[in-house]
């Protein structure tokens, strides 16, 4: 069996600019900081969950929240600098964990060089050409005499031109100097389902030719991956579709609900993305926090058994390890981004720090939950059973929901299994 790393990985996803403490408004020059060097300081942790990749949200110079990029190439004066963040990257290669950044290149902020060449010099600008829907007979909500597209109706977000041949030669050289100067494994595709499919043809062809296992993945939120889980395009996208069932199913003590998903996506003679490794998550900086979509608290230890031992790749939240909560707000997102002090770190839940190691533990050791396929066994409202099976390995994986103790007993492939498996609690064997 040919090894690979992204099978192998179980993610951490950082939203810097949150966990770090920063301030949301980038004030520029004399707020400079080194505070991404403490990433550094956090490989312990990360460790100890047995975590070998970690995605990092937005880290290039931008206006507030990190989606509004100013500067592809420039490290956010509000995190550090470039020769900080080689610092990070060379620690977090020695301990063996892989690197992936967010490329945020459906839209830059409004103080993008570009933009500003445009504000300032407007049909004579060089770079009109850059963004899509450019109008002079139309005005926006700024006043600046013309229209122009943006991502979602945020005036904030400008639309880049991506049939622009220029614009996507200046984005892949950025992604040229991220592997060169940082040698990063990965990128996470913001908005994915907005841009230029050729983008993504010349993405991965730049960036296949200079890393071999270089992987691309794509934030697809809605409808079906199949458009952009091609090999000309992206590797991965991000599994919106489980990331619903899990709390759902949990929630309404219907585990029909996530096994019919799962089925649809994963069964081993018809699923949709059989063969496909998708990105499992369970929360991030976009949504409410798991603990505080979790009707029952105990259940929390069955969400991450169920996101390690499905295909897929999983992932987890900074500060959702130790079930820590968070709604969105009538001001935004920043409730779901909050700072962590990593030399104060969180001991409430510490139970569910050592179940994720547990867990990591168990598919680091296994080749069918890394590499194998998926086969539903049995199904009821609060109990589930599932095999996954490589060339040279299968493991079975029972989840209970319910309160009390329940017996599994059940025939596969000749073999009978007889488990006992606690409340909220799941068994591998």
């Amino acid at each position: 069996m040919e090894k690979k790393w992204i099978n192998e990985s179980m993610f951490y996803h950082i939203y810097p600019l949150g966990f770090l403490g920063c301030e949301m408004v980038n004030r520029g020059g004399d707020n400079q900081s080194h505070k991404i060097l403490q990433i550094i300081d956090y490989i312990p942790h990360l460790k100890r969950l047995g975590i070998n990749a970690l995605y990092i949200g937005p880290i290039f110079q931008s206006a507030t929240h990190g989606y509004d990029t100013t500067d592809y190439k420039l490290i956010d004066s509000r995190l550090g600098t470039n020769e900080d963040f080689s610092a990070v990257s060379k620690a977090l290669r020695n301990e063996g964990i892989k690197i992936i950044l967010d490329g945020v290149f459906n839209h830059v902020g409004r103080k993008f060089w570009a933009f500003e060449d445009v504000r300032k010099h407007r049909e004579s600008s060089a770079y009109c050409s850059w963004f899509s829907g450019l109008r002079f007979d139309m005005n926006n909500s700024y006043n600046d005499g013309f229209h122009y597209d943006t991502w979602q109706g945020y005036e904030l977000l400008v639309k880049l031109n991506m049939q622009n041949p220029d614009v996507r030669n200046y984005l892949l050289d950025a992604v040229k100097m991220w592997i060169d100067e940082w040698d990063i494994d990965g990128i996470r595709l913001d908005a994915a389902d907005c841009i230029d499919l050729q983008f993504f043809r010349e993405l991965k062809t730049k960036t296949t030719a200079m890393k071999k296992d270089f992987w691309l993945m794509g934030e697809i939120t809605s409808g079906e991956y199949t458009r952009w889980l091609q090999p000309d395009l992206l590797d991965s996208v991000t599994n919106y579709a489980l990331f619903n069932g899990v709390y759902n199913s949990l929630n309404s003590k219907n585990l029909c609900d996530i096994g019919f998903n799962v089925n649809r996506e994963f069964n081993g003679e018809w699923g949709l993305y059989k063969g496909k490794l998708l990105y499992n998550f369970v929360d991030n900086h976009d949504v409410n926090r798991v603990a505080s979509m979790i009707n029952d608290q105990n259940d929390l230890f069955n969400v991450y058994s169920i996101i390690y031992t499905l295909p897929g790749v999983p992932s987890i939240y900074y500060g959702s390890e130790w079930g820590i909560k968070g709604m969105k707000g009538k001001t935004g997102d920043e409730p779901l981004r909050p700072a962590v002090d990593v030399d104060n770190i969180p001991i409430e839940n510490d139970a569910l720090v050592e179940h994720i190691g547990r867990l990591a533990e168990i598919r680091k050791n296994s080749n069918a939950l890394k590499y194998g396929d998926y086969q539903q066994v049995m199904i009821d409202c609060l109990h589930w059973a599932f095999a996954r099976n490589s060339d040279d390995d299968t493991a079975l994986v029972f989840i209970n929901t319910d309160d009390n103790t329940y017996h599994f007993s059940l025939n596969y492939k000749g073999r009978q299994y007889d488990v006992d498996v606690q409340g909220h609690s799941t068994v591998v064997v």
